[in-house]
Formats: C-alpha cells, structure tokens, sequence
C-alpha cells in the first residue's frame, strides 16, 4: 500500500454536465441520484492502470449530454485521441474549473487498484461500455400491504427467523471474506428505474378538514377501543382494591376525544403542571380547558386511561408473553393506517430516534450522537423528502444475549423494508445498520442502499482498513468494487469508510459552503449532516453526496414531531409510546394534507400560511367541537345508596375529636361545626340533614 501510494498518478479531470441532473424532488422519475448542479459540482475521474509503461497509456472518457433521453453516456476514445491529449471542449471545461481541479490533485483524490492473485482483471473494452443511470415513467401499483413483525412477537416466529437469518448471514459472510471478492472499481453497475406509485393515497375531497386526514392514520375505532378498555380497566382497579372510586363514572367516546385534543394544546400551550390549566388566575388559567371538562375529571381519565385487557394479560415466562402488550391494539392499528395512507417514494431514510421519558425503564439507551442523549428507542423508516414516517419499531432490548450491533441492524432493516422487494427504492442509513450482507440482501431483493460503515465489520475490503490505507489527506478517497457493490474510504472533516450499491465508482462531486448551501435549500429543510463529519467545499465521491441529500427523512420527522409534545410525563413506559404515536399520526397527517392540497390551506383558514401549529390547533379544536362535561356529574355519583354501601361506601361516621365547620352549611353561608362527616368525601357534615342534602 506504501508503495502504492508513492507512485500514485494524478489523474485527469473532465467536469460533466450539471443539467444532466436536475433538482427535482427524491420520487421524480428524472433522476434518480437526487442531486442537482445548483448543490454539487460534478467530476468524472476516469480509472488509469498504475502499472502501464507507457506514458500516454490510460483511459479518457468524454460526457456527453443527451437531454432528450436524460442519460450521461461515458465513451471510450480511441488510442491514437489518448495520445494527441485533450479535446479543445474537454481542455475548455478543465480550464473553466481549475480551482476545483487543484482541490482534487492537492488532496490526492486516487482510486484504489487491487491487483495481484486476489485482484479482479478487466480488460479495457469491458470497462470503456456504458455507465449510465436508466430511467422510465411506466409506474405500476406494486404496494404492498403486509404486516410488518414487531420484536417482540411469540418465540416461535423470533426463532425462526433467527434460524433463516443465521443460515443467510453464514453464507453471505462467506462470499463476502473469501479472497477474490472484491476487485478494481472499473466494473458496470446497473441500476433498475424507480417503478412504483408513490404519495399520498386517500379519497378525501378538496373539503376534508384536518379531523378527517388525522382519521385515515387514527380511526375512530381507536377511540372507541380506548372508551371500552379504560371503563373495563376502571372496575378491574376498584374490584382489586375492594372499594369503589367516588369521583370516577363510565366515559364515552366524546369525551375522550375532548381528553386527546386537550393533550394536543397542552404541547403548544406548554405549562410546568397540568394543574395550572385549570388555575383561577387569569394569566395562567385556561378558560377552554376549564369549559371543557374539571381538572378532577381529566385527572381520572389519565389515571384509568388503558389499551388493553389487563386481566388477560399473560406474565413474563409464560406462552404467548409480549413486552409490548399494553399497546398492541394500538400498533395494530396504526402500523397498517400509517403503511397505506402513504405509497414510500424512492428515497429513504432507516434512523433510530429516542422517545424522551422522565423515568427509568429497562430498555432505555444511551445514544451519544444524538440530540436526545438518552430514551426509549424507535427504528423508524421515513420519506427523505417530506419526513412521512411510513413504519416505526419499538426496541424493547435484544432478543438474545450474543446479538451483536450488526445482526441487530440486519434484522431491524429487514423487518422495516418488508413489502418493498422488487421496486427499486433508494435506502439510506447510518452506520449502526450498513454492512456487507446486508446490502447484498437488499441488492438481492430489488433495494438499493448506501450508507457509512464500520471499517472492522466482517465483509469491508481489507486494504481499505485504516491500518492498510493509512493517513488520507482532505479529499483524497480509495474504492474496491463487487458488481454494484461499492467500499469506499475518503477523508472529509474526519475518514468515513462507506458501503453503497447505488453509485458508481469514480464520480466525484464538490458541494458548496455552508451560506450557498442555505441559500439553494427550500424554506422549512435543514441539513441533516453534522457538521463535525462533513466539510463544506471539499470533493467527495458520490456515495457521500447521496449519503448527505438523502439522510434527512428521519431527522426531519423529528423536526416535526418535538415541536409540539402530547401528552404529560407519567411512570408508566408505554405510555410514552402512546403519546408518541399520537404525535407521529399527527405529523403523518399533516404531511398528508399538505401534499394532497398542494400547500393550499383548508377551507375556512384566513391565516397566510398553513404551519403544523395551525394544524394541531384546529385539529385539537374539533376534536374537542362543543363537548362540555357536566360538573354535576361528580356530585352526583356521591349519591349514598344505603343498601349498597360496600360498592358506594358513603355514611355518616365520626371523623375527628376537633369538631369543624359543616361543608354543606358553608356552601348555603352558615357556619356550624360538626365532628361528623363522610370519610369518602373528606369533609365534616352535620348530623341533621346535611348529610342526605350534601350528597343529592
């Protein structure tokens, strides 16, 4: 490697044409690397054996745009071309870009050659055909609908698929370490036209509401499911504790929507106690919360509210045990909404993201890089345009105790693409989840991917580790190639080794700096790259560029979903995910309306723009509509019922040796003392008819 590098070539740079791609959005049928020449600067770094003899020995391609087609075709010139030099347009095109030029020569940027007994030879014919992205606008509907598995299934499915999953990881492995796997990045890739429909996916009209696109991700039937087991859940508490709840009587539908939209102002009218909603003062108070429903009664609701049948819950140990029983109707029903409300574009984006808890629960994470340090995880799939989530997964700790970080991102990618096999989509991902078998699975089944790597994983060519490469200058890169499968390790801000089946080697691309890059962006998306791993204005191969155009989905659900929080903080961990995919759906349907409608607001908004926090508002506002709990429902169900005073358990008992002021008799404006009272409702009451009065 030492000598190989001592003797590098500089190679010849012939800048492309910039309109061969064009800035259209990640499910356009034009182009399907999504990168257009107002964000990059393209370069071809034509491949040069290093051990030729003679001095004008080597390969020269020419780029030449075909806008009628939309294809850029590398040609081979002929010897006697190579060796008169350049071109005249050719010689034009390295003049015009010299700065850029001498970025790339000063860096160093050299394709790595593997050669010797393990290398892959290819003659120069092979290498001089055709190179190109293909594209078509015959789209059929190939969606698919199936169930995705969750991690925490029955033993048996999760054996299973372990058993499959380990046979298929042995054999990739075995491809991928065996001695001749990888070879010079000279070969053809081949990359098959994004064909499927893609976007929204509804009926609605041009006068749906909000309510009506937040159904399509959250039924009704969600609601009434939650109005059954919460009234279910509040008998089984009051039979386990032997006596009966005074302040509780049964819910019904209307009133728990009220209770969500209430939970969905909470988060864009943020207080530091859900107490100080119903505060008297009036600079803290809520007059539409107050109206609505008491603060008594929106705490019972918290404390009863519940998914599922407690009493059928099976324990850890036995058959049938799931850790996420608490909410599996819920994600039932929302996994499948979400999946068909919305057809995956070409790019997208597999990320984890942390659900924020305020307690401690055994399968919270600790994640470093992220802005939330620490909290429940989901892996999330996600539109690298328009953040739609289209599948979530909750992580609730490994299936087994020697799974690895590899393993686990082989199988959470697998789970979250199923249903994609055969269409061709874009798949962008951190390092946690690229790996060699990995993308030889999803090359397999119809899936392009990219992404960066861990240099040490089982697969990742060895003369690409950092111990054979040694130290990069900025810009410089080395590749090694397996059909379309592609290892790239350039240095940026810092060495990034790469993995990507989607590119071909060779390109290179220079992204402007950070103020050009803010002003070519569109309103409303950031740049999802940290800036302590990508540089501006330095050129990087195309692996890279992809890697930092597309790898934003997931970042900007996030975006959109820690805007505005539902719900409260509580110690029990399934009811952060609750809340969570209350939010995800309303983040969904927002994304739902805004590019069914085209950005035009609905029907009766003035404002000048239609933001999610209009959208939560109104939203919040008819899920409320004209419900008013009856405050008299609670004093009425202090009713004593003398035959029945195990189930009511209200009597008139001695409460203190001090006697106190009579409560019913204060509320009429008289003051008499008794030592008297109800035990259940905690006051004193005279022994006359105060009592039987109070509790009417």
């Amino acid at each position: 490697m030492a000598t190989a590098r001592k003797g590098r070539e500089l190679f010849t740079i012939l800048e492309t044409s910039a309109d061969a791609e064009s800035g259209t959005p990640c499910d356009s049928h034009d182009s399907p690397l999504n990168l257009s020449a107002d964000h990059v600067k393209w370069f071809e770094i034509p491949y040069r054996k290093p051990d030729s003899d003679e001095e004008g020995d080597g390969v020269r391609e020419e780029v030449e745009e075909e806008e009628e087609e939309e294809e850029v075709v590398v040609e081979e010139d002929d010897d006697d071309d190579a060796e008169n030099g350049f071109t005249s347009s050719a010689a034009a095109a390295a003049e015009e870009t010299a700065d850029a030029a001498n970025l790339i020569t000063g860096g160093g940027c050299n394709i790595i050659l593997v050669t010797g007994s393990n290398g892959i030879k290819h003659d120069e014919e092979e290498y001089a055909e055709d190179c190109y992205y293909s594209t078509s606008t015959n789209c059929s509907d190939a969606t698919s609908h199936d169930s995705d598995i969750d991690f925490s299934d029955v033993e048996e499915e999760e054996e299973e698929q372990r058993r499959s999953l380990f046979s298929l990881g042995d054999d990739l492995d075995e491809d991928c370490t065996a001695p001749d796997f990888w070879g010079e990045p000279d070969q053809v890739i081949s990359i098959e036209p994004f064909c499927a429909v893609s976007g929204p996916q509804h009926s609605l009209g041009d006068d749906a509401d909000t309510r009506d696109y937040f159904r399509i991700l959250f039924p009704d039937s969600l609601f009434e499911h939650m109005v059954e087991q919460t009234n279910n859940y509040a008998l089984y508490r009051q039979r386990r504790s032997g006596k009966s709840d005074p302040h509780w009587h049964p819910t019904d539908v209307r009133e728990m929507r009220a209770y969500v939209g209430l939970n969905i102002l909470m988060g864009i009218n943020q207080l530091p106690d859900t107490g100080m909603y119903w505060a008297s003062d009036i600079f803290i108070g809520n007059a539409g919360f107050k109206k609505t429903m008491t603060a008594r009664r929106f705490e019972k609701l918290t404390q009863y509210l519940q998914l599922c049948d407690r009493e059928s819950e099976p324990v850890r140990g036995e058959r049938g045990y799931d850790g996420l029983f608490k909410i599996r109707p819920l994600l039932d029903v929302v996994e499948n909404t979400m999946w068909d409300a919305y057809a995956p574009n070409r790019c997208l984006t597999v990320d984890r993201c942390a659900v924020a808890t305020k307690g401690r629960f055994s399968s919270t994470q600790y994640m470093p890089s992220k802005p939330l340090k620490k909290g429940l995880t989901v892996w999330m799939l996600c539109d690298s345009r328009s953040g739609y989530c289209h599948r979530a997964k909750i992580y609730v700790g490994k299936a087994g105790g020697d799974e690895s970080a590899a393993f686990l991102g082989y199988r959470v990618v697998t789970s979250l693409v199923r249903g994609l096999e055969g269409q061709y989509h874009h798949l962008f991902m951190d390092s946690f989840f690229t790996s060699v078998p990995l993308l030889q699975r999803l090359l397999r089944d119809g899936l392009y991917a990219c992404g960066p790597t861990h240099p040490g994983r089982k697969g990742y060519p060895e003369v690409l580790r950092p111990r054979n490469v040694g130290k990069l200058s900025q810009g410089e890169f080395y590749q090694c190639q397996r059909g379309n499968l592609v290892a790239t390790v350039t240095r940026d801000a810092k060495t990034v080794s790469c993995l990507s089946t989607n590119s071909a080697p060779g390109i290179v691309g220079i992204s402007p700096d950070r103020r050009q890059q803010h002003e070519t962006d569109g309103e409303g998306e950031s740049d999802s790259m940290d800036s302590t791993s990508l540089s501006f204005g330095v050129p990087r191969p195309l692996p890279l560029l992809l890697y930092q155009e597309n790898m934003r989905g997931v970042d900007l659900c996030d975006q959109l979903r820690e805007c505005y929080q539902v719900g409260r903080p509580c110690k029990k961990w399934w009811r952060y995910f609750l809340w969570f995919y209350v939010n995800l759906c309303i983040v969904n349907a927002y994304i739902v309306l805004r590019e069914s409608r085209g950005g035009s607001p609905p029907a009766g908004f003035n404002g000048k723009q239609f933001t999610q926090r209009h959208f939560r508002v109104r939203l919040a506002q008819q899920l409320i509509g004209d419900y008013q709990g009856a405050r008299g429902m609670e004093r009425a169900a202090r009713k004593r019922h003398a035959d029945s005073p195990i189930e009511y358990g209200h009597r008139l008992e001695r409460m203190s040796e001090r006697s106190r002021r009579c409560r019913n008799c204060t509320n009429k404006g008289l003051r008499h003392e008794s030592v008297f009272g109800c035990k259940i409702c905690n006051v004193h009451l005279c022994r006359g008819g105060c009592f039987s009065e109070f509790h009417k």
